[in-house]
């Protein structure tokens, strides 16, 4: 997960693409955010540097306050209104990249599995990968799960 990887929105509009650098490895969201989100059954994210990242095309935001209180920006294709990632308050110069956006995103499978306690009852998370009720309650845990490739 050192090499450049680049990705882009479903219609082409945006393009991106993230430099070596910091990155944590993909997980996968079950919760119920998530699942309105992207009307799916969950999400895949890996969080990034804001700074490794080079966006172009123009993007939309909107916001959300988590549960948490943070506030949360998403960023999105104007045109096709495909997320891109999102930025959180309370972790500046991180972002949340979404990891469907990859073009390789084949390549990319969860290290961890949060929120699974309101995952959609087909889904079998993998023998042996990491799983929690909710998510990691401090940055030593989102480490301990999804902590960095350098």
């Amino acid at each position: 997960m050192t090499d450049e990887l680049t990705g882009g929105c479903l219609c082409g509009a945006v393009k991106y693409t993230l430099k070596p650098g910091f990155r944590m490895k993909p997980y996968a969201c079950h919760c119920t955010d998530c699942q309105k989100r992207t009307g799916s059954s969950f999400s895949m994210h890996m969080l990034v540097t804001e700074a490794d990242l080079t966006v172009v095309g123009e993007l939309n935001e909107g916001h959300v306050i988590q549960p948490n209180g943070a506030i949360s920006t998403i960023a999105g294709c104007a045109k096709c209104l495909g997320r891109i990632y999102a930025a959180n308050d309370q972790r500046p110069g991180v972002v949340s990249l979404r990891v469907g956006t990859l073009d390789d995103s084949m390549k990319m499978s969860p290290s961890a599995h949060f929120w699974v306690s309101s995952k959609q009852p087909w889904i079998i998370i993998p023998e042996g990968t990491p799983s929690l009720e909710t998510q990691p309650q401090s940055n030593e845990e989102w480490i301990k799960y999804v902590g960095p490739d350098q």
